[in-house]
């Protein structure tokens, strides 16, 4: 343990005090949002900088005016407090400012995946019961063929958002920025009212099949991820900005980019995608000093081609999750960044780690009551003692995490309360006790001098979920539209990992049906790109004689997860959807060479 290490620690007391403050949990009544928070940067910091994007820039003067004409719009057309509106926008102005005035009038934004058509954008907008749908034009040709299956009157429930100054080409929903245009700009009455407890966003699981669950996010939680962000995270003030190019109807985006610059009154560059050939450009022209991120987005970095000027930047804080170990040390040297704040945590969880004393490749601490417990990965299943009890892991080894469900740390769950139900375990230590199941399997690990606080690392996802592009996956879904293919008998779906890329890709091993000897890859490929989202597509497929169950016809993975697709570990045929190929083709020794060198472009 070196004086450095100890310095470097003792120097984050102050912050970390402060936090601990500020992190105790408000009653559900106070009143407080992040509308709220961005009435107060516009009152503090009028010209300030808000929101840099593309051509435009406003300032948390300009964008407070436009949050609030957007929330007097809503209230004219009959919206209340209470009600939900889907909405369904490309990154922009427009979109920040939208989700600032529903939230200030006390009306929920359910945020749905851009990516989404048919089955899964019907289901997500029936789901959360929503009253409007506030749409960008570029999402128009998906909603306009799903639209007669909703319970959605055209030229009354649905709002365009027209993209860029475009004239809006529409013609059954309104124009949302002409008929705001007008409208009063003043703070709305209702922002002083609206409190913690309401449910500010519905936040939507990746789901595999098209039905993803709507997970409940309260004003109370994200402001506590916001304030933790930006008071210990990035540590940013109104001077900073924050650079994000990350989906905003995703949490990392919207919570850890976004709501950092809510509460502190940084500023924002907003990208609509994420772009490695023009990432240095534009935090050096932009001036930006702090970087929201995920794994894969350092990974892509860390594959370009390295310059020797990379270092000199703005940039000096990073937070983010799924930054791996292999490419930590190497991407804080080559961009001269010198804090990475890793957080791990899920937009329905009911626990959160940071990593706000700036060790390597930790996910950090915890405030809240956890526990690891034994999990047999084997058997995809919870060890329990002869009392039926959970057993805690030793400390250094991987277990299962689970967050204590407290009247601190509530499980807020989804809106299907069958879903939220299943993610609660109960009698795990006492009876009558309830806890988060995460999925997830952690570990302590030593990070140094820490004063104490036991530090946590990511290990991996476990049973039924794995992940892969930043989205989780489910095995079991991901199973039932496969046995929906007419030449499948059985198949079982896990996680593989691939050199050189995040998380773990999809592969599945399948028997065919009786009689048949070859499968019609041309037509499999068709059947499951119409099936399933690109992310949740197995890049691998196994065709076995037939498939291994327990005793309890419960499918093996133990096996298979191990040797993956080492095609000098079995003889059965094996299948790869190579990057940029619409259709399966064999596997051979020379594209498995390509694979394993990295080389294959996953």
């Amino acid at each position: 343990m070196g004086l450095i290490d100890i310095a470097s620690t003792l120097a984050e007391v102050p912050t970390l005090l402060k936090l601990k403050k500020g992190m105790i949990p408000k009653g559900l009544d106070v009143k407080d949002c992040f509308g709220a928070r961005v009435q107060g940067n516009a009152e503090r910091y009028p010209n300030r900088p808000a929101v840099l994007f593309e051509d435009q820039a406003v300032t948390w003067s300009e964008f407070n005016a436009q949050a609030n004409r957007y929330a007097h719009y809503m209230i004219q057309q009959g919206v209340e407090r209470g009600d939900t509106v889907s909405v369904i926008m490309e990154n922009r102005i427009e979109f920040l400012a939208l989700l600032v005035g529903l939230n200030k009038i006390g009306v929920t934004a359910g945020l749905i995946n851009t990516n989404l058509t048919g089955k899964p954008l019907t289901h997500c907008i029936k789901v959360t019961d929503s009253r409007k749908c506030i749409f960008g034009s570029e999402i128009a040709t998906a909603l306009n063929e799903v639209k007669s299956e909703l319970d959605l009157e055209e030229g009354e429930d649905y709002f365009v958002m027209p993209d860029g100054g475009e004239e809006n080409a529409t013609n059954w929903a309104k124009d949302f920025v002409a008929g705001a245009e007008d409208v009063d700009s003043l703070n709305p009455a209702e922002t002083a009212h609206t409190s913690l407890g309401e449910i500010a966003l519905y936040i939507f699981t990746s789901g595999t099949t098209g039905l993803p669950k709507a997970a409940v996010l309260s004003n109370r939680r994200y402001l506590m991820s916001a304030d933790m962000s930006a008071m210990a995270g990035y540590k940013c003030t109104e001077k900073d900005r924050l650079y994000i190019c990350l989906p905003l109807y995703h949490g990392t985006g919207l919570m850890v980019g976004a709501g950092a610059a809510f509460t502190s009154g940084a500023s924002m560059f907003v990208r609509r995608k994420f772009s490695a050939s023009n990432f240095l450009k534009e935090v050096r022209e932009n001036s930006c000093t702090c970087l929201v991120y995920i794994g894969e987005l350092c990974r892509y970095l860390s594959n370009t081609e390295a310059k020797p000027d990379d270092h000199k930047n703005p940039l000096r804080a990073m937070m983010g999750n799924g930054l791996r170990p292999d490419v930590w040390k190497g991407f804080k040297q080559r961009f001269g960044i010198k804090r990475v704040a890793e957080f791990y945590g899920a937009s329905e969880g009911n626990v959160a780690f940071a990593n706000l004393m700036n060790k390597d490749c930790t996910v950090g601490m915890t405030s809240a009551e956890v526990a690891l417990v034994e999990y047999d990965v084997d058997n995809d299943e919870i060890v329990r003692d002869a009392q039926a009890r959970c057993v805690q892991v030793v400390p250094g080894e991987p277990g299962l995490l689970l967050g204590k469900i407290t009247e601190d740390t509530v499980f807020e769950g989804y809106t299907d309360k069958q879903a939220t139900e299943k993610k609660i375990l109960r009698d795990v230590f006492l009876e009558g006790d309830a806890w988060f199941n995460s999925g997830d399997l952690m570990s302590t690990v030593d990070v140094g001098f820490s004063l104490g606080y036991p530090h946590y690392q990511f290990v991996d996802r476990v049973g039924d979920t794995f992940r892969w592009k930043s989205e989780n996956v489910s095995t079991n879904e991901v199973g039932e539209i496969l046995n929906g293919f007419e030449q499948i008998k059985f198949c079982n779906v896990y996680g593989v990992e691939i050199a050189g890329a995040d998380g773990r890709a999809g592969m599945a091993a399948i028997t065919l049906v009786d009689g048949l000897e070859v499968l019609d890859v041309v037509a499999f490929s068709q059947y499951i790109r119409a099936q399933l989202p690109a992310y949740a597509i197995p890049v691998f497929v196994r065709i076995q004689p037939e498939i291994d169950v327990t005793g309890t016809f419960k499918m093996v993975k133990g096996d298979l997860r191990k040797q993956a697709y080492n095609l000098s570990l079995f003889s059965d045929p094996v299948y790869v959807l190579l990057p940029g190929k619409t259709d399966y083709q064999r596997l051979d020794e020379d594209s498995l060479a390509t694979i394993e060198a990295a080389q294959a472009g996953f």
